[in-house]
């Protein structure tokens, strides 16, 4: 994976003023954009996921945005001053009184060559000016030619690049946990094989006998793998709960996933692991209160959460579904959002929409785990 920069913006620059603003404004007008503020939108946020994917959204939902449409289409966003952001790379910089976080920014595949970006790119940093901060931190920027385009629109600079082989150690220890054929848990040992996440599986844990999920973990050589069982008719649920914390506790996990996992874990696991991400099979709200959500055609879906979330859309004839990985809270799936996808039903059944879902569910699995890692305490930030 290639070494991240952080740039700056000096705000305060005379290349930020009104005068510059009218002219971006102009511009982008005379090709038939407009350009509009909002925030905690969630019918944006859908637009984000389906156009871009990845982790925007929620960065988009804990941030100003602007958005530019034309026809009434939104063609690009620009969010800014995100409050409440965890990543490693915004501890030191982005840290300082002053300074305001800028992006993500995105264009769609529709308007791109249109020129847009670098207008937009100007807005977003005179909002920033105009809510009172001195500079503009555009963090994790992966790309030469992206760094360049920063360069030349903003005249930005880079302050701190990051090797994410370095300053991802120590790896993350965790403990994964599934109860049926284990699909997702393999999408996880083959990134980690990859050297794609930083990741130290160090077990799976699986509470059916038949769970496939324990013969790929063997197969991708996991050194504990256990077989965690409720004998029902011998063994209390609070017995059994307090034997799988206790499972779990002897690994020692800084977190620990929940792929597939078909069993209510109680309020002291949950307790016991704050760092505790659940996939699963639905597109929730990234408000946790919130019953309902925005999908990507404007319309919104009942957020359905529960053991059945997939059967539940199609009795509910809902147009779309989708999946989500999220912290879990003491609430059943109302933690916070990290990485979700739509999808639209298109008039399938329960299992037509299990196996469209699944490649998707590897991919947030994917995205979110090393979201996570991004997000940890323990990481240092160096180079």
């Amino acid at each position: 994976m290639r070494a991240l920069a952080n740039l700056l913006v000096d705000l305060r620059s005379d290349t930020f003023d009104e005068a510059a603003a009218a002219a971006a404004r102009g511009r982008l007008a005379a090709r038939g954009f407009l350009i509009e503020e909002c925030e905690r939108d969630d019918a944006l946020c859908a637009w984000i996921d389906m156009a871009f994917g990845g982790g925007w959204s929620g960065e988009a939902f804990r941030a100003k945005n602007l958005v530019v449409t034309q026809d009434g289409q939104r063609r690009a966003f620009v969010s800014l001053a995100a409050q409440g952001l965890r990543y490693a790379w915004l501890r030191n910089e982005g840290a300082r009184p002053g300074t305001g976080i800028f992006g993500p920014i995105g264009v769609s595949a529709e308007a791109r060559g249109s020129g847009i970006g670098g207008d937009l790119a100007l807005l977003g940093c005179l909002r920033l000016r105009e809510l009172g901060y001195e500079r503009a931190l555009i963090p994790a920027v992966g790309e030469v030619q992206l760094e360049r385009f920063y360069e030349r629109a903003l005249c930005a600079r880079v302050v701190e690049r990051i090797d994410p082989m370095r300053w991802w150690e120590p790896r993350a220890r965790v403990v994964a946990m599934a109860s049926g054929n284990g699909s997702n848990l393999q999408a996880l040992l083959d990134a980690i094989a990859r050297s794609e996440l930083p990741v130290d599986l160090a077990a799976v844990v699986v509470n059916r006998n038949e769970a496939y999920a324990a013969e790929r973990a063997s197969v991708a050589g996991v050194r504990n793998i256990e077989r965690v069982l409720w004998n029902r008719g011998e063994e209390s649920r609070a017995g059994y709960d307090a034997r799988l914390r206790e499972i779990v506790e002897r690994f020692e996990p800084e977190g620990v996933l929940l792929l597939g996992w078909m069993h209510l874990l109680d309020e002291h696991f949950v307790k016991r692991f704050p760092d505790l991400l659940n996939l699963h099979p639905a597109y929730l709200p990234h408000d946790p209160r919130a019953d309902s959500v925005a999908v990507p055609d404007g319309s919104s879906i009942p957020a359905f959460r529960g053991a059945h979330a997939v059967r539940d859309a199609v009795a509910a004839g809902s147009p779309w579904i989708g999946a989500s990985v999220h912290r879990v809270s003491a609430e059943t799936d109302r933690g916070e959002v990290l990485v979700r996808r739509p999808l639209a039903c298109e008039g399938r059944s329960e299992s037509e929409l299990a196996t469209a879902l699944r490649p998707i569910e590897h991919r947030i699995t994917v995205e979110a785990v090393r979201l996570w890692c991004f997000m940890r305490e323990r990481v240092r930030v160096v180079g």
